[in-house]
Order: C-alpha cells, then structure tokens, then sequence
C-alpha cells in the first residue's frame, strides 16, 4: 500500500492549506482521484490574477508547459483519457486547467466549497502618479465603502545627515497658493484611491455571493499600493444588499461599487523628516468615512492599526506616526 494514502484527509487539506495557491492545487486535482477531491477542500488560499486581462498571470512553468515537448505528452494524454473507463475519465483535464483559467475570480473559484480566508492577489496597482509620487492606502468594505486610510508623498529622498534628522520633523513653510495646490493635488490622490479601492471591491461581487462560508477576504496588488479588506459581517451585509436588489429587480451596470458621501481627515506636511532619514515632500495623511460619523476621535487607531503591518520600521509607518501630530482639516466629498 501507498504510504500516502494512510495519511488522514484532514492532514492531507492542512498540507494543501500550506500551500494555498490556487493554481497549485488546480494542478494537484490531476494527480489523482482523492487530489481532486481533497484540493477543492482548502480553506485557506491565495489567488493570483492579471488585473488587466483577468486571468492568471503567466510564469515561467507557463511557458515550460507550452513547449512542443508538453504539447506532445498532453496530446498523447489526451488520446489515451478518451479510451479510458468512465470512472476515469470524470478526472480533471489537466489542458482545459493549465492553459486557460476562466476569466473571473467567481469562476476560478467555482470548485472551491469551504473557502474561508482568501487573498487575492492583482497584477498590479491602480492608481497613477506623477513620476517619483508614491500612494498606499487601506480600504475596508461592507455593502460600501466602511473606512479608508491613505498615505501619500510627491517624493521621497534620502537625508545625508540622518544621523541629526528629527523623528517626524516638519520643515518648510507654505504659502498660500502652494497649500492651494496641494490641496488640489491631495484631494486627487485621494479621489485615486477611493476609485482603486472601490474598482477592486465590485470585482470581488459574484465572488462573495457565492462563497457564504468566507470569513475574511483581502485584495491586495504586487505593488503594494492598496489592501481591500472585507469581514464576515462586511460580506453578510453585502450579500444580504445583493438580494434585497434582485428582488426589486434592480439590475445595475458598472465598472466599481459608487462611493458614497464621504468625510475625509486630512493631515499633511510640507516636507517632513524621518528618523530612517528618508525626506518626503508633500506627505498627506487622509482618513476617510462615510458622512454621518460624526467622530473622529478614532483617527489614530484607525490609521495606526490600518498600517500596523508596518509597525514603526517602514517609511510609511513612520509617516503615520508622524502626520497623526499634525493639525487635521476636514473636507466632504459628494457620492460619485
């Protein structure tokens, strides 16, 4: 007997749990009969897409699969699967999997029954800057947009004399057409975002509906740009929006989920040192909610905790930490 197969299937889908890239285990339900049945039950995932075209992202064991050598075994396997006994031939076509994934994560998903933490990860971010800027944000949804955090700089340089830089010292004085435009150019950034997270929240759509069990879903992108993050309770709460609309018979065509009315805390320094010794010029803090919060004493936890993964170390906690001390202007924005 196979050693393998004394394993228990609960250890064999914490090993698959491990490996939690889809593609991965879409390759694993070929291998065999228990695979295919065992790789749909991971609850745990990752999910790699091409944010552009929706389908996976092409690696070099793409590539290696296409060579006319693959070409000629998957053709030989292909010719022998059809005069294999039926039992057999309900197995997982290996051609259909590896060659083209469907085109939404829905449907690359669809096999997949007991997700409960799943992160998505997109080829790329969205939000585009002018040449040497730099934007990284933090959005939480529900049926709409919950709360987002935004960090952002026009440029970024490196401090000789870090050694004498002051932790989070501001220098630099405004006038005001240069806080007029920066206003103009910090409301941008944050409209950016807004729209980024918003785009990367409706495309998750069918994705929540389907998956009921889901008890945490995160977007993110290669770049670092920007996290969407969605919780049990924020998924419920959209599901249950969903439903209400196709009853009314609500039928809506759009490219992004419409952000709603939003009062946003901004915070920003003309150019602010840090104690790494990195400078950034034009650094901005902005808290964004719904209209309707009527506090804002939670700012610091919300941003603090929206970059925790940061800690202190990185430039961006750093700048957090630092602009949180800074005076707050408060803006409202209308739904677009």
């Amino acid at each position: 007997m196979d050693a393998f197969d004394a394993i228990p299937d609960p250890v064999v889908i914490d090993i698959l749990n491990k490996v939690g890239d889809v593609k991965t285990l879409i390759r694993c339900r070929s291998v065999s009969k228990r695979f295919n049945s065992l790789a749909t039950q991971s609850d745990s995932l990752l999910l790699q897409l091409d944010q552009i075209l929706g389908t996976t992202t092409t690696t070099d064991s793409d590539s290696e699969i296409d060579s006319p050598i693959s070409n000629f075994f998957r053709s030989l396997f292909k010719s022998i699967h059809g005069l294999l006994p039926p039992i057999f031939s309900k197995s997982v076509n290996p051609d259909q999997i590896l060659t083209r994934s469907p085109k939404t994560p829905a449907q690359i998903l669809s096999r997949f029954e007991r997700i409960r933490n799943l992160e998505v990860e997109l080829y790329g971010g969205d939000v585009k800057l002018e040449k040497g800027a730099a934007v990284k944000w933090k959005a939480e949804f529900g049926e709409t947009l919950k709360s987002c955090v935004i960090v952002a700089y026009r440029s970024a340089t490196v401090n000789t004399t870090a050694s004498s830089a002051v932790d989070g010292g501001v220098t630099g004085v405004e006038s005001d057409s240069e806080f007029v435009c920066g206003l103009k150019t910090r409301v941008v950034w944050t409209i950016s975002a807004l729209m980024a997270a918003s785009t990367r929240h409706y495309l998750m759509k069918d994705l929540v509906k389907d998956h009921k069990e889901m008890e945490k879903l995160t977007v993110i992108d290669r770049e670092g740009e920007g996290t969407v993050v969605m919780n049990a309770a924020g998924m419920k709460e959209y599901r249950e929006t969903a439903a209400r609309e196709i009853e009314k018979g609500v039928e809506r065509v759009r490219e992004r989920t419409v952000v709603p009315s939003v009062r946003m805390s901004m915070r920003h320094a003309p150019s602010l040192k840090l104690k790494s010794g990195i400078c950034l010029e034009a650094a901005t803090l902005v808290i964004v909610r719904p209209t309707g919060v009527v506090s804002d004493d939670d700012d610091v936890e919300l941003a603090t905790e929206a970059f925790a993964g940061d800690g202190g170390e990185c430039m961006y906690g750093e700048a957090v930490t630092a602009l949180l001390k800074r005076r707050r202007n408060v803006l409202e924005m209308n739904s677009f």
